[in-house]
């Protein structure tokens, strides 16, 4: 029994390990994808935003970078519905979180997030995606719960 319990510490390290090194720069540039947001008064806008696919990309996501762009972001594509919880970790500049069901509609903001916080940041119910946008884009573009994304994950860009 203790032999098992070892095991399964030392597998579930090695596992980890790769996810636990020290982060001290920003990771180089994702590939980016357009991707529209279009708010209950019809107003769209656009975004070409960092594809965050891998655990790795995803472990690391806006770490370190000093500022994003208006127009930028990044989309973390979780494969299917799921819970995303978020931290700042690392992250120095704010953001604002959207979490985004399947569908491509705003289920949750997180507006005004904390640089350097480890408190999480939970989406409330499983989404497909979570975007991460620079602080102050959701209140500027009057962008608010139920309204639309359309991005090729969600199956309705046009």
């Amino acid at each position: 029994m203790k032999r098992r319990r070892l095991f399964a510490l030392i597998s579930g390290g090695l596992l980890l390990a790769p996810l636990a090194r020290a982060q001290t720069q920003p990771q180089p540039e994702l590939p980016k994808e357009k991707l529209v947001i279009i708010t209950r008064d019809g107003v769209h806008h656009d975004f070409n935003v960092e594809m965050a696919l891998t655990i790795e990309q995803q472990t690391t996501g806006l770490m370190f970078r000093p500022t994003v762009p208006p127009d930028g972001g990044m989309l973390f594509d979780w494969g299917t519905p799921r819970e995303s919880k978020m931290w700042m970790r690392n992250t120095i500049s704010s953001l604002d979180m959207l979490f985004i069901g399947a569908d491509g509609t705003i289920r949750h903001i997180a507006e005004h997030t904390v640089p350097q916080s480890l408190a999480i940041i939970d989406g409330g119910e499983p989404v497909r995606a979570t975007l991460e946008l620079a602080a102050g884009t959701a209140e500027r573009l009057n962008i608010h719960v139920g309204d639309k994304v359309q991005q090729r994950i969600f199956g309705n860009a046009g």
